[in-house]
């Protein structure tokens, strides 16, 4: 989508080659802003993963009319499931 012309301000001027060129990269400050700079959520030590299941209809819409967090409380019950000590609560 093309910026509206009018919207525009000398506030927020468009970049120009001067300014690509005094461009520094985050990796080329001091380690205490790059932190600052920084942005996002911090990686998960244990990511969640998409995933392909076919299950019952009967029991997908079962999970599903407990609410708005049948996810979450269906992957508590297959963590639930398993023996002691193999997949600690994240």
């Amino acid at each position: 989508m093309k910026p509206d012309p009018s919207s525009l301000s000398e506030d927020a001027p468009e970049w120009s080659e001067d300014m690509n060129t005094r461009a520094i990269r985050l990796d080329q400050l001091p380690l205490a802003l790059q932190a600052k700079l920084k942005v996002g959520r911090p990686r998960s030590p244990d990511p969640k993963r998409i995933v392909t299941l076919r299950l019952r209809t009967s029991l997908f819409e079962a999970y599903q009319a407990q609410g708005p967090d049948w996810r979450a409380r269906m992957e508590q019950v297959l963590a639930d499931a398993l023996p002691s000590g193999f997949a600690e609560d994240k």
